[in-house]
């Protein structure tokens, strides 16, 4: 069946669920896609406030929100336009963020009856009306993934951990996201674990083809690319933003420059890349605890 096109100027998305549901992986490449596909974005990752949080719970949901359009993209976006909720907490956390009329994709599995307590929810939000103000679209995307890759000879166990990559690839078509660049780091990410790459590859292409197929899904979105100039663009983290600035502001001081740092998100990011700059004479530490 033919889908309604809309033409957008910018868009804000934002991947949630619990810390081991993989959302700041997926975040990371719809935003490092849409730089690819020609847009000007702004991330903002969002860690659970508790190490080791409880699986389900408000507290442990980590999020990764993304805004990109064509032009004067400067903030990581007030509201949601797209909010992919993984569990039941995901969406109560996230919610009050969402525009009127946005979109809510939701994996149904993450809201049983255990999910629905730990979040605080009296009944199903998916199922009591509770939500309609907003467009739904409530998909089991275990039972999916199984469905539409019965014929990849590949480890339950293996699949069971690409659900975050099936809600990607809705979100790509759902954007108009090439899949190449993902394919591509997917194939340098495990190099050497075939399985891994097969069920990931043909995961994200079971999202995409997910979406355009099924009739639930009736409009999609295109971000035209932003009018910038050619050149060579780099993608830069807040915590790598932040180890280059140390460098920069050591290297005019004409000062020494020592970090020593515990391990822990998000700041081992800061070490990694202080790490790196070595030859500027930068000396650092991992520390054995905090």
């Amino acid at each position: 069946m033919s889908k309604i096109i809309e033409h957008l100027e910018e868009a804000t998305i934002r991947f949630a669920g619990d810390s081991g549901d993989g959302m700041q992986l997926v975040g990371t490449q719809f935003s490092d896609t849409s730089g690819f596909a020609g847009n000007e974005v702004n991330t903002f990752p969002d860690y659970p406030s508790e190490i080791r949080a409880p699986e389900g719970t408000l507290y442990g949901v980590s999020a990764f929100q993304v805004h990109f359009g064509k032009e004067h993209i400067h903030t990581t976006g007030d509201y949601i336009d797209v909010l992919v909720a993984m569990n039941a907490s995901s969406l109560k956390v996230n919610k009050a963020n969402l525009k009127a009329g946005g979109i809510i994709l939701a994996n149904t599995e993450g809201f049983d009856a255990r999910n629905l307590q730990l979040a605080g929810y009296a009944s199903n939000p998916l199922e009591d009306g509770s939500l309609a103000d907003y467009t739904v679209y409530a998909i089991n995307m275990a039972r999916e993934i199984k469905s539409q890759l019965s014929d990849i000879d590949v480890p339950a166990k293996t699949l069971a951990k690409t659900k975050n990559i099936f809600a990607l690839g809705i979100t790509y078509w759902l954007f108009n996201r090439p899949l190449e660049p993902t394919v591509e780091w997917i194939n340098r990410k495990f190099k050497g674990k075939d399985d891994v790459i097969l069920a990931n590859v043909h995961v994200l292409r079971a999202g995409w083809n997910f979406a355009e197929k099924h009739d639930l899904f009736q409009k999609q979105y295109v971000i035209d690319k932003s009018p910038l100039p050619r050149g060579r663009y780099r993608s830069l983290t807040g915590n790598q933003g932040v180890a280059l600035g140390l460098v920069v502001a050591a290297r005019k001081a004409r000062l020494p420059l020592f970090l020593g740092s515990y391990p822990i998100t998000p700041a081992t990011e800061i070490l990694q890349a202080i790490s790196g700059y070595k030859k500027y004479g930068v000396r650092h530490l991992q520390a054995e605890d905090e």
